[in-house]
Protein backbone atom coordinates (compact mmCIF):
# COMPACT_ATOMS: atom_id res chain seq x y z
CA UNK A 1 0.00 0.00 0.00
CA UNK A 2 2.60 2.21 0.70
CA UNK A 3 4.84 1.44 -2.18
CA UNK A 4 1.34 2.30 -4.02
CA UNK A 5 1.01 5.68 -2.56
CA UNK A 6 4.75 6.75 -3.70
CA UNK A 7 4.01 5.15 -7.35
CA UNK A 8 0.75 7.77 -7.01
CA UNK A 9 2.20 10.45 -6.16
CA UNK A 10 5.09 10.63 -8.58
CA UNK A 11 2.61 9.88 -11.27
CA UNK A 12 0.03 12.17 -10.23
CA UNK A 13 0.25 16.23 -11.44
CA UNK A 14 1.26 17.44 -15.58
CA UNK A 15 4.29 15.13 -15.91
CA UNK A 16 5.95 12.12 -13.88
CA UNK A 17 9.15 12.36 -11.98
CA UNK A 18 10.63 11.50 -8.93
CA UNK A 19 9.67 12.43 -5.39
CA UNK A 20 12.03 13.84 -3.15
CA UNK A 21 13.08 12.30 0.23
CA UNK A 22 10.79 14.64 1.77
CA UNK A 23 8.19 14.18 -0.54
CA UNK A 24 8.27 10.67 0.21
CA UNK A 25 8.44 10.85 3.53
CA UNK A 26 4.96 12.90 3.89
CA UNK A 27 3.62 10.45 1.76
CA UNK A 28 4.16 7.31 4.18
CA UNK A 29 3.19 10.11 6.98
CA UNK A 30 -0.03 10.17 5.76
CA UNK A 31 -0.20 6.35 5.16
CA UNK A 32 0.91 5.91 8.34
CA UNK A 33 -2.00 8.18 10.06
CA UNK A 34 -4.63 5.97 7.52
CA UNK A 35 -3.48 3.19 8.98
CA UNK A 36 -3.28 4.08 12.67
CA UNK A 37 -7.42 5.88 12.08
CA UNK A 38 -8.38 2.28 10.66
CA UNK A 39 -6.93 0.57 13.48
CA UNK A 40 -9.34 2.93 15.74
CA UNK A 41 -12.95 2.72 13.70
CA UNK A 42 -11.94 -1.07 13.25
CA UNK A 43 -11.43 -1.22 17.11
CA UNK A 44 -14.81 1.01 17.36
CA UNK A 45 -16.38 -1.64 15.39
CA UNK A 46 -15.26 -5.23 17.10
CA UNK A 47 -13.36 -6.00 14.30
CA UNK A 48 -9.90 -6.74 16.35
CA UNK A 49 -8.39 -8.70 13.65
CA UNK A 50 -8.68 -6.08 11.16
CA UNK A 51 -7.26 -3.80 13.50
CA UNK A 52 -4.09 -5.54 14.19
CA UNK A 53 -3.51 -6.30 10.33
CA UNK A 54 -3.65 -2.02 10.30
CA UNK A 55 -1.54 -1.84 13.40
CA UNK A 56 1.03 -4.68 11.73
CA UNK A 57 1.45 -2.60 8.50
CA UNK A 58 1.93 0.43 10.77
CA UNK A 59 4.47 -1.09 12.20
CA UNK A 60 6.03 -1.82 9.24
CA UNK A 61 5.73 1.85 8.26
CA UNK A 62 6.70 3.38 11.38
CA UNK A 63 10.49 1.88 10.81
CA UNK A 64 11.35 4.34 7.60
CA UNK A 65 9.83 7.45 9.86
CA UNK A 66 11.16 9.44 11.98
CA UNK A 67 10.44 9.01 15.70
CA UNK A 68 7.16 10.90 17.00
CA UNK A 69 7.97 14.38 19.17
CA UNK A 70 6.59 13.85 22.97
CA UNK A 71 3.77 16.19 24.05
CA UNK A 72 6.21 17.92 26.23
CA UNK A 73 8.65 18.18 23.29
CA UNK A 74 5.73 20.13 20.79
CA UNK A 75 4.54 21.99 24.38
CA UNK A 76 8.51 22.80 24.48
CA UNK A 77 8.60 24.34 20.77
CA UNK A 78 5.30 25.79 21.06
CA UNK A 79 6.18 27.73 24.42
CA UNK A 80 9.67 28.95 22.29
CA UNK A 81 7.25 29.59 18.86
CA UNK A 82 4.88 31.43 20.84
CA UNK A 83 7.60 33.67 22.53
CA UNK A 84 9.21 34.65 19.61
CA UNK A 85 6.09 35.40 17.76
CA UNK A 86 5.23 37.85 20.70
CA UNK A 87 1.46 37.63 19.60
CA UNK A 88 -1.37 37.02 21.93
CA UNK A 89 -4.78 35.53 21.64
CA UNK A 90 -6.06 33.89 18.39
CA UNK A 91 -5.29 36.44 15.93
CA UNK A 92 -1.56 35.14 16.51
CA UNK A 93 -2.14 31.36 15.94
CA UNK A 94 -1.15 31.70 11.59
CA UNK A 95 1.96 33.17 12.23
CA UNK A 96 3.33 31.02 15.40
CA UNK A 97 1.63 28.03 13.43
CA UNK A 98 4.05 28.97 10.87
CA UNK A 99 7.04 28.76 13.14
CA UNK A 100 6.52 25.68 14.65
CA UNK A 101 5.53 23.41 11.20
CA UNK A 102 9.19 22.90 10.01
CA UNK A 103 9.76 21.90 13.34
CA UNK A 104 7.43 19.37 13.61
CA UNK A 105 6.97 18.18 10.17
CA UNK A 106 6.34 14.69 9.94
CA UNK A 107 7.10 13.96 13.61
CA UNK A 108 4.09 15.32 15.11
CA UNK A 109 0.41 15.21 14.26
CA UNK A 110 -0.43 18.97 13.31
CA UNK A 111 -3.89 18.34 15.28
CA UNK A 112 -2.26 17.50 18.56
CA UNK A 113 0.19 20.46 17.55
CA UNK A 114 -2.91 23.38 16.98
CA UNK A 115 -4.13 22.22 20.18
CA UNK A 116 -1.48 23.08 22.54
CA UNK A 117 -1.15 26.44 20.36
CA UNK A 118 -4.49 27.17 21.28
CA UNK A 119 -3.99 26.08 24.78
CA UNK A 120 -0.85 28.67 24.88
CA UNK A 121 -2.15 31.38 22.84
CA UNK A 122 -5.70 31.00 25.39
CA UNK A 123 -3.49 31.46 28.27
CA UNK A 124 -1.28 34.12 26.88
Amino acid sequence: MALTAVTTGEVSGNAARELSDDEVLSVLTKEGKKRREAAEAYRAAGRGELADKEDAELAVLSTYLPTELTEDEIATIVASAVASVGGAGMSAMGAVMKVIQPQVAGRADGGRVAALVREALGHA
